[in-house]
């Protein structure tokens, strides 16, 4: 069976990626050839260090993102000589017991999901920023501090909930009710499509790094980079789901 590389090579999944959040971006590039077809189901990923080449992205970051698709039921690794990085299933497959109901999901909210990503990547780093200029007081750092470790939880009965908190908090942390009224709303959009993808361990690592270091930006009182690491971290969300989801 040939592999998959040659008929790629002008995909645009393959381009280089770009950012602050590599390892998101590449997920999302390997998920979309996935649930486009590109790499149908039982052939091969182009090899490790081509495809690394290819998107510009350290080997590091590629196994990551390709262990994290391995957790989730979308690859299988396999050794020997005919070996390689294999497509067992595509991200929209039932196998998944969370894929159907999140694209699904995704095919229900439409264009309506792109505008509340693009909604969110506006008015959450916005927020952070100001909350960092904010005079906060000893028990709402203190609320924040509590969030902050409440949604490093891995249980997924509470974690979607922990850290929808969390933001809510960082929200309200910018003293303004109509930009913490426009979070809580844009939250709760995306909420059940957020809630139904598949868990990525990797993903939520970088998540939780992102979740403190915005967090330590606000209570710095750095609104430059409580900015810039909440737009990190919004755009590592869009990029998921942009890329698991179409």
């Amino acid at each position: 069976m040939p592999l998959a590389a040659e008929p790629l090579s002008g995909v645009p999944m393959w381009r280089p990626v770009r950012g602050g959040n590599a390892f998101e971006i590449t997920v999302a590039r390997l998920a979309q050839a996935i649930r486009l077809g590109l790499v149908p189901v039982g052939e091969r990923l182009p090899p490790e260090r081509e495809l690394a080449e290819r998107l510009q992205v350290s080997r590091v970051t590629l196994r990551e993102a390709i262990a994290a698709l391995r957790e989730a039921g979308f690859l299988e690794s396999r050794r020997g000589r005919s070996g390689g990085t294999f497509v067992v299933r595509a991200s929209g497959d039932p196998a998944d017991g969370h894929a159907p109901d999140a694209v699904e999901l995704a095919r229900e909210m439409g264009d309506a999901l792109h505008d509340a990503l693009d909604f969110r990547r506006v008015l959450e780093p916005g927020a952070a920023a100001l909350a960092a200029t904010r005079a906060l007081s000893a028990p709402d750092r203190a609320h924040l501090v509590a969030c902050l470790a409440a949604a490093r939880t891995r249980d997924p009965l509470t974690r979607r909930v922990n850290d929808s908190r969390l933001h809510l908090a960082l929200a309200a942390a910018s003293g303004s009710t109509s930009v913490a009224a426009s979070i809580a709303d844009v939250q709760l959009r995306l909420d059940r499509l957020l809630a139904a993808i598949p868990v990525l361990r990797r993903n939520l690592d970088h998540s939780d790094a992102q979740h403190e270091r915005v967090v330590e930006a606000i209570l710095a009182g750095d609104p430059v980079v409580a900015r810039q690491e909440m737009e990190e971290h919004c755009d590592a969300t869009a990029a998921l789901l942009r890329g698991l989801l179409g």
